[in-house]
């Protein structure tokens, strides 16, 4: 088992920054990939970045490539977003995530087996 538990949320105005951080627990020796999914009002969850544990290869949603940066600490089993250039339509709860036991991708929801509990982040015009 992985538990994940995800801070660094809270109100910004567009054009700031913010960085999220998502501490892992448990069998994190196992964790093959993370990512950062969010989910807006009414609208699907959507993968933001992820991660791979193992070569620390990224992939970026279009929405954010070129202003959010998923980055990894792992002696610390820590995960981050570094969110630049905020938008109001950044507007989300942002959640951790990973997939431990096997290998995957880490691309679409069905790759993941471990979820935080969520972040909020609200952007203000």
């Amino acid at each position: 088992q992985v538990q994940l538990v995800e801070s660094g949320g809270g109100s910004v105005q567009a054009g700031g920054s913010l960085r999220l951080s998502c501490a892992a627990s448990g069998s994190t020796h196992s964790i093959s990939c993370m990512a950062w999914f969010r989910q807006a009002p009414g609208k699907e969850r959507e993968r933001v970045a992820s991660i791979y544990i193992g070569s620390g290869g990224t992939i970026y949603g279009d929405s954010v490539k070129g202003r959010f940066t998923i980055s990894q600490d792992k002696a610390q089993n820590t995960l981050y977003l570094q969110m630049n250039s905020l938008k109001p339509e950044d507007t989300a709860m942002y959640y951790c995530a990973a997939r431990w036991g096997s290998s995957g991708l880490c691309y679409v929801l069905t790759d993941i087996n471990s979820w935080g509990q969520g972040t909020q982040v609200i952007v203000s015009s």
